[in-house]
């Protein structure tokens, strides 16, 4: 007999460090969070960054409602007390912790009001201006910065880091030194999950798939093919209707001949 999924808690999840690498995965739609749930996935993150990201979260954890679901703030939050707020709205709405890729300042204020939050370390694609689309900390220097910022989010109060593409030697060198968990995003399997984008499992996109990433599926040839689909059905409605094969007597509702001269009668005798 199959128990009951469980829902980890954070301090659940800390004590699992160093015991074996969790999965994780970026969901974006109530059909993706239940498949995952259903697949036994460990974690999932999902946005919370725009009014539409906010509506949906209620459907993501309705849809997998016994898994730990991580939900990632608007970037640009100009505040401690805008990152508090959303990030309480969050975890009210159903989320189990949320991401943030500011500043250990911003972290701190969120971790001191008892907010379970995650930050960010490595590649952060929305500062690339400062560093190019490149893997961080392959010199020694850039390493030792990179930890540094390693130990500003654990002394800040965050409970984990995600980080973005990171050589596989310094990724497992930083989580063999740190309490975070630490997110694999790219960078390799010494960490504590294994993280990846719905997207890039699914195939479901028209760019080349990162090298840090693997398609299981291929769902753009699936929803190319079902566009084709669409078109076609409804290309043979159009002509359906333009040359009267559609509606047919079984598409109709008929009355009684005898209510129809009756309604007649009544409607033209005034």
């Amino acid at each position: 007999m199959l128990r009951p999924r469980k829902k980890y808690t954070v301090y659940e999840l800390q004590q699992l460090k160093g015991q074996r690498v969790l999965t994780h995965i970026h969901v974006k739609s109530p059909e993706e969070a239940a498949a995952a749930e259903q697949a036994g996935v460990d974690l999932m993150s999902c946005s919370y960054d725009s009014p539409e990201a906010q509506a949906r979260l209620p459907h993501l954890v309705e849809a997998a409602p016994n898994s730990f679901l991580s939900c990632a703030t608007p970037h640009g939050m100009a505040t401690r007390e805008e990152a508090i707020r959303i990030s309480f709205q969050a975890l009210e709405t159903g989320a189990s912790s949320v991401y943030c890729s500011g500043s250990p300042w911003l972290i701190e204020g969120m971790a001191r009001e008892g907010i379970p939050v995650v930050g960010h370390l490595g590649l952060v694609p929305r500062h690339v201006t400062w560093t190019n689309y490149r893997a961080i900390g392959k010199t020694a220097e850039e390493a030792k910065m990179l930890y540094g910022k390693m130990k500003e989010l654990e002394s800040a109060g965050a409970y984990g880091a995600e980080l973005e593409v990171v050589p596989h030697q310094l990724a497992s060198y930083l989580s063999a030194n740190t309490s975070l968990l630490l997110m694999s995003l790219g960078s390799g399997t010494g960490c504590d999950t294994q993280f990846l984008f719905s997207c890039d499992i699914l195939g479901d996109y028209d760019e080349r798939i990162p090298r840090h990433a693997k398609a299981y599926r291929d769902f753009k040839a699936e929803n190319d093919r079902l566009q084709q689909e669409r078109i076609g059905a409804f290309s043979e409605y159009i002509a359906d209707v333009q040359e009267g094969r559609f509606p047919t007597d079984d598409n109709l509702i008929s009355m009684r001949d005898a209510e129809f001269q009756s309604f007649r009668e009544s409607v033209e005798e005034g």
